[in-house]
């Protein structure tokens, strides 16, 4: 079992950037940014009194990769937080205690370590790891224990039919990712028409790939090749094989960190090379280009951010992050910092630390974050949440769509393997 915990005691503010808590419409409470705790707010942590949250995260196993990043995002925002004096609770500053547990990719182990932080931590709200199917089953642990559950780095949208009243996650959802996914390939000239598929045999992937093969249809696009995966496998060359001699000039991919570096690796050794590729999920990993060098490039994801957006400390929490993680912060990270955001602002409104105030504060959040604007639908998905799409260019991040929010055009069509 892997345990950090982050009780981080209020030191003075050098060049530190406030977290940014400023609510949408409304002036929301703030960290204070001075050297000393607010006047009247009492001392931060006075009687060695905490919040208590907990975070089961796949530190280790196939989700390793970009779970790394939502850690990462969970510590840095805690340390800011603490840092600024941390939360204003009913006029007392209290600190932020965070306790993350490895649950190493195991969806069995991701109950057990949620029960321990119930159990034995007391926790006030669960933070969520990486992964649909690890997330499938937190929410429904948090639902038993009636905890407040955010999670993200986890686009299923089905988790979200189960009528649950303590899950709540800011980030994007199917439905986004497949909707980008099609406005970026209707972008580019001259327009692809055949379309391949390769979708694992989970939960997530067959909700995506349904929606990719509607979009598809409704957008005239001709699907020449559809096939499903276990994750974890270690041949993809019939799959390869089928798309290349169908022609598909455009791959909708969902693999994991590992399984979506075998297929480029194959679709080397095979020759494929699609004019446009997608590789969702695999891409958040931190890990893709350091992998695969210059055969990662051309590849295209859909992020709920990127280091182009200008939201209210973005660009500072970005800066932060590279200084303390020596990497960039990519989206995954950033939505994992913005999710502290969101349960501190619930807690500083609920002037408590009870779980069922918090509940009920998260349902009526309505925040600016770094990855933008958050309010909570009744089903806990967040309305408002932009979609970026980004390519892999040179090895770095570049964001291509929309437009507007761009980087760098998109590098189309790929060039083959050989040639780069």
């Amino acid at each position: 079992m892997f345990k950090v915990i982050r009780r981080v005691r209020w030191v003075g503010l050098v060049g530190m950037f406030a977290i940014v808590l400023t609510a949408c419409g409304a002036s929301a409470p703030t960290a204070p940014a001075a050297s000393t705790p607010a006047a009247g707010s009492g001392s931060a942590g006075t009687g060695g009194e905490t919040i208590k949250i907990g975070a089961v995260v796949p530190v280790t196993g196939r989700y390793a990769g970009g779970a790394t990043l939502v850690k990462n995002g969970y510590e840095l925002a805690v340390e800011d937080i603490n840092k600024a004096g941390g939360i204003d609770v009913g006029g007392r500053k209290l600190l932020i205690e965070l306790t993350i547990l490895d649950d190493e990719s195991d969806a069995t182990k991701t109950v057990q370590r949620l029960e321990t932080l119930n159990s034995s931590n007391q926790v006030s709200a669960y933070l969520g790891g990486f992964g649909s199917d690890l997330h499938a089953a937190a929410a429904a642990v948090a639902e038993k224990n009636k905890i407040p559950y955010i999670g993200v780095a986890f686009a299923l949208k089905k988790i979200h039919e189960n009528g649950y009243k303590y899950l709540f996650s800011p980030f994007i959802k199917s439905p986004d990712i497949a909707k980008a996914s099609f406005d970026t390939l209707d972008s580019l000239t001259p327009k692809p028409a055949k379309i391949a598929i390769f979708a694992e045999k989970t939960d997530w992937g067959a909700e995506l790939e349904g929606l990719w093969r509607d979009e598809a249809q409704k957008r005239g696009y001709q699907l020449v090749a559809d096939e499903q995966y276990a994750p974890g496998a270690k041949d993809f060359a019939q799959l390869i094989t089928k798309a290349k001699d169908a022609g598909a000039e455009v791959l909708l991919a969902l693999p994991n960190g590992q399984d979506g570096a075998t297929i480029v690796k194959q679709m080397k050794e095979l020759a494929y090379t699609p004019a446009a590729s997608f590789f969702i999920r695999a891409t958040d990993s931190a890990t893709w280009a350091s992998n695969l060098g210059k055969d990662g490039d051309y590849a295209m994801s859909v992020f709920p951010w990127s280091s182009t957006v200008t939201y209210p400390g973005s660009q500072e929490m970005a800066k932060r992050y590279q200084a303390k993680f020596n990497a960039p912060a990519l989206a995954t990270a950033a939505s994992a910092y913005a999710a502290v955001q969101v349960l501190a602002d619930a807690i500083t409104r609920a002037k408590s630390t009870d779980r069922q105030a918090i509940r009920d504060a998260l349902a009526t959040a309505d925040l600016m974050t770094v990855v933008g604007p958050v309010k909570f639908n009744p089903d806990g998905t967040a309305s408002g949440l932009p979609a970026v799409a980004v390519q892999y260019q040179d090895g770095k991040i570049a964001t291509v769509w929309p437009k507007e929010q761009s980087s760098a055009p998109v590098m189309y069509p790929a060039k083959p393997f050989a040639e780069r």
